[in-house]
């Protein structure tokens, strides 16, 4: 009788370990609009450095507007770096179109995104484009694990 009793505890109280775990990581915010501006201010600063902290290292896809793809975050920091070379300054302001879906561990986000960009030249170029994204939690931290940025055909 003395070993169900310890058995059936040991299996509660794993049960219970499990049950905090889950809660403690779901009780991470999901990211909302702010967040999502945060990430363009970032890359305002035209230093990929100032956004790295928001996306996942690994093999992920980045679709952007030029090139086609990358394959990681080291591909496409290294690639944007060479685009934004080309600007002395940006602005980007994520429109009221925003729309987040949290599901678990992932949240997708769509968007139309602002933009202000001035050349190196003096040429100021201003827009819209189109912005997905999708988070993961990954340790209690939200991180892009695929984006896709595009404009609309002129």
């Amino acid at each position: 009788m003395l070993k169900r009793v310890s058995t059936v505890f040991l299996c509660l109280m794993i049960a219970a370990v499990v049950v905090t775990a889950q809660s403690k990581k779901s009780a991470v915010p999901a990211p909302d609009k702010a967040y999502l501006q945060k990430i363009w201010d970032g890359w305002a600063t035209l230093d990929t450095a100032n956004v790295a902290k928001f996306y996942a290292t690994g093999p992920h896809t980045f679709f952007d507007i030029a090139p086609l793809k990358y394959g990681s975050w080291d591909e496409y920091e290294k690639g944007v770096k060479g685009v934004v070379a080309g600007y002395k300054s940006a602005r980007f302001t994520v429109n009221d179109d925003a729309v987040i879906h949290p599901h678990g561990d992932l949240v997708w986000a769509t968007a139309t995104v602002a933009e202000q960009m001035t050349t190196t030249a003096g040429k100021i170029e201003m827009g819209n484009f189109r912005w997905t994204v999708v988070f993961e939690n990954e340790d209690g931290k939200w991180l892009i694990v695929h984006e896709h940025v595009s404009a609309p055909l002129q």
